[in-house]
C-alpha cells in the first residue's frame, strides 16, 4: 500500500531506503553515548553497586554522597556541597570505592602517623586511641567499628602507623 502511494508520487524507493539507512547510521553515532549511559543505568539500578545516601570515592579522586541514580546519570554532592552529574557509562567503567557499603554502614577514615625510630610503640598506640576519643562523629558503640591502630611499616626514617576510625557522617570529613 505504501509502496503504491510512493510510486504514484514518483518517489524513488531505492534512494529513500538508502537515505533512511544513512540516517540510521548517523543516529546510532549520535546516540551512542546516551544509549551507553542508558544501558549502564539499567545495570547500576539492577546490580546496585551503590545506593542513594552512600558515600563514594571515584578513581579520579571525586568524593561525594549519592543523591540520585537515574537511567542516564548518577548525581553526587561533593564535600563542598557541589552537585556533580556523572554519566552512568562513566560510573560503570570507573573504579568506585563505596565507603558506606559492606557490612559496616559507615565510612572508614585512615589517618597515617609516622613517629621516630626508638619511640615507644605501645605509647604511640595509646596516644592515637586517646586522640580518637576526642574526634566528633566517630562510631565507638560496636566492636567492629571501634577505633584501631595498626603498624604499617618501618620506613627509611620512621615507624609508620595508621589510626582507623569509622565516621558516622563521612561527608563531614574530607
Amino acid at each position: 500500500c505504501i509502496q503504491l502511494l510512493l510510486e504514484t508520487w514518483k518517489v524513488d524507493i531505492d534512494n529513500l531506503i538508502a537515505g533512511l539507512g544513512a540516517m540510521g547510521v548517523a543516529f546510532t553515532f549520535i546516540a551512542q553515548d546516551t544509549l551507553a549511559s542508558l544501558f549502564a543505568g539499567v545495570i547500576i539500578l539492577t546490580d546496585a553497586p551503590y545506593k542513594i545516601g552512600e558515600f563514594l570515592i571515584l578513581e579520579n579522586g571525586l568524593r561525594g554522597r549519592v543523591i540520585n541514580i537515574g537511567f542516564r546519570s548518577t548525581r553526587l554532592v561533593t564535600l563542598d556541597d557541589v552537585e556533580v552529574v556523572i554519566p552512568n557509562s562513566n560510573m560503570i567503567n570507573a573504579q568506585v570505592t563505596n565507603m558506606s557499603g559492606g557490612p559496616i554502614a559507615y565510612s572508614r577514615l585512615s589517618c597515617p602517623v609516622s613517629v621516630a625510630y626508638g619511640s615507644n610503640v605501645e605509647q604511640v598506640k595509646e596516644i592515637l586511641l586517646n586522640v580518637s576519643t576526642r574526634l566528633d562523629h566517630i562510631d565507638r558503640d560496636q566492636p567492629e567499628t571501634s577505633p584501631r591502630v595498626l603498624f604499617e611499616a618501618m620506613a627509611a626514617s620512621s615507624l609508620d602507623f595508621v589510626l582507623l576510625v569509622w565516621v558516622l557522617e563521612p561527608h563531614l570529613h574530607p
